[in-house]
């Protein structure tokens, strides 16, 4: 019976939203609330941005009604202390109505990074604030139970940094949404095996959510007036949920799931290509001297366009990519300590992109051949 808990509110989100995403579509036409074009963009046509209206209302109801009728009825009864973290999905909901009005304003009339910046820090302080927060790294580095005046502020810096990661990965159709997919399944599942009930349902409504918009976003091409763009609406609200969702995992507080070894790790398998992207990237740019939040196209997926992917092949292959990482780390917890499997995550990084180096330099290598055979 849990797992109706569950699965009903997952098929009740993909229901709704496959029926609010053509409204939407309809209004940003009939407004003209397209996508801009610039050099750094990948497509060349008015695209609506707006995709990602619906996802936080919808979260936020299917949860807050789910909720309601579980704890206040006794048809379905779930062995949780509600007491416990129920101050956690208040913060969260709270968070996710804040990105979305700071989203639709920067969508609709854009808004300075700053004050977006400082918004994302805000949200982020939410969490700590109700209770939630990093305070065991589990052996990492050799540490354990951190103190509040560590732990908080580092999971703000963990909130902000997963909110941006998750924003600047939305560079392909169905990448975003496909990575955050790969996110709430394996994380739904984990949380369902150690009977985080609540957790799960959460992870599972953002899954139902972004399922019909995926398949607006990455099939819409094929049909006139059919695709849509999530914007930074859809892309922070989900960074924030996921983050919700990654930290609640990591946390050492037996009223959210049993202890286990490598929680901190397994939390953030699922965000190891956006985050080690980001960080990549930012590297590079500070190593060239050129300004550190400047767009450019460096990132992952424009480095395996460049290598001779499709867009559609570069997006499934990162998807699998961050499908592996997952499932690599939950196995590989179980046998060795958690700073080996860190070390073997960033040498299996590093090892992809020297691999895609090389592609991508003899992809450049036989054009500038091709060029001279024709001259």
């Amino acid at each position: 019976m849990e797992l109706l808990v569950v699965f009903i509110p997952f098929i009740l989100a993909i229901v709704v939203n496959r029926a609010f995403i053509p409204f939407i579509m309809l209004v940003t036409y009939k407004k003209r609330l397209f996508d801009p074009i610039d050099s750094r963009k990948i497509h060349h046509r008015i695209i609506p941005r707006l995709g990602g209206v619906s996802f936080a209302p919808i979260q936020c109801l299917l949860l807050v009604i789910t909720m309601t009728l579980v704890f206040k009825t006794s048809l379905v009864s779930i062995d949780v202390q509600s007491w416990a973290f129920l101050s956690h999905f208040m913060m969260l909901i709270c968070g996710l109505v804040i990105l979305s009005m700071v989203g639709i304003g920067d969508d609709l009339i854009g808004i300075d990074y700053k004050w977006k910046f400082i918004t994302q820090i805000l949200v982020a302080s939410l969490l700590p604030l109700s209770g939630l927060w990093i305070n065991d790294l589990y052996g990492l580095g050799f540490i354990v139970k951190i103190p509040f005046w560590i732990g908080m502020p580092l999971t703000v810096f963990v909130i902000v940094l997963i909110i941006n990661a998750i924003n600047l990965i939305d560079g392909l159709d169905g990448l975003c949404s496909g990575l955050v997919c790969v996110s709430c399944l394996v994380l739904g599942t984990l949380f369902i095996y150690y009977g985080a009930w609540v957790h799960a349902l959460f992870a599972f409504i953002t899954l139902g959510v972004l399922i019909p918009f995926f398949y607006y976003n990455v099939f819409g091409t094929k049909k006139r007036r059919r695709q849509i763009f999530m914007g930074d609406t859809g892309s922070m609200t989900l960074g924030f949920s996921v983050a919700f969702m990654a930290i609640s995992f990591a946390m050492n507080n037996e009223f959210i799931k049993p202890f286990s070894e490598g929680a901190i790790v397994v939390a953030f398998s699922t965000l190891i290509i956006p985050v080690f992207d980001v960080a990549r990237v930012m590297l590079v740019r500070w190593r060239l001297g050129h300004p550190i939040f400047k767009p450019d196209r460096n990132h992952l997926h424009h480095k395996f366009l460049r290598a001779g992917m499709t867009h559609r092949t570069a997006m499934i292959f990162i998807i699998c990519l961050a499908l592996f990482f997952s499932v690599f780390n939950i196995v590989m917890v179980e046998y060795i300590s958690n700073n080996v499997v860190i070390v073997l995550d960033i040498l299996l990084w590093v090892g992809f992109h020297v691999l895609f180096n090389r592609l991508e330099r003899r992809k450049v290598i036989a054009k500038v051949q091709l060029y001279i055979n024709l001259l």
